[in-house]
């Protein structure tokens, strides 16, 4: 099923991410919760683009609502949260943190919102900024948008260990 990418209104939005997240474990839907509110104010006139796809839930945080304006996000599954760089290849990364092979994408994996505050971390999200297509406006509030829920989806838990 597939949505309109015009903003929703505030109260059906958050209520539909609340069901979104409330599919994973407790431990992930709290490291989601508070590392998506970490990334909102640091990238407060971002547009939030959501996805609840097959594999992942994503959140991304784009400078405009074209997805392939996209900075980062926060991509989450029964195994945890990670954080994305749409152009993670082409960041500057001396301390060798960034995982992932491919020609454009790179991502880390969270161990909690704290993370995200490294100097390493706050040095890519920086750079992230910096070379963005299209810059983040700077003013203004950014809003949050659902672009797509699949009808089919990977389990968001991990299954009862027997």
């Amino acid at each position: 099923m597939k949505q309109s990418s015009q903003p929703q209104p505030t109260g059906s939005t958050a209520r539909q991410i609340a069901s979104f997240v409330a599919k994973f474990d407790p431990a992930v839907a709290k490291l989601l919760r508070s590392t998506r509110s970490a990334l909102r104010k640091r990238l407060p006139t971002a547009i939030e683009q959501v996805y609840d796809n097959y594999n992942f839930l994503v959140f991304g945080f784009c400078t405009t609502e074209r997805t392939s304006d996209c900075i980062v996000a926060l991509a989450v599954s029964a195994k945890g949260v990670s954080l994305s760089f749409y152009h993670g290849a082409s960041l500057p990364d001396p301390g060798k943190i960034l995982l992932g092979s491919g020609v454009q994408h790179r991502f880390l994996r969270l161990a909690s919102a704290a993370t995200l505050s490294r100097p390493e971390v706050a040095s890519l999200l920086r750079a992230a900024i910096t070379q963005a297509r299209s810059p983040l406006p700077s003013t203004g509030r950014g809003c949050t948008m659902i672009k797509s829920i699949s009808a089919k989806q990977r389990p968001r838990r991990r299954p009862a260990k027997s």
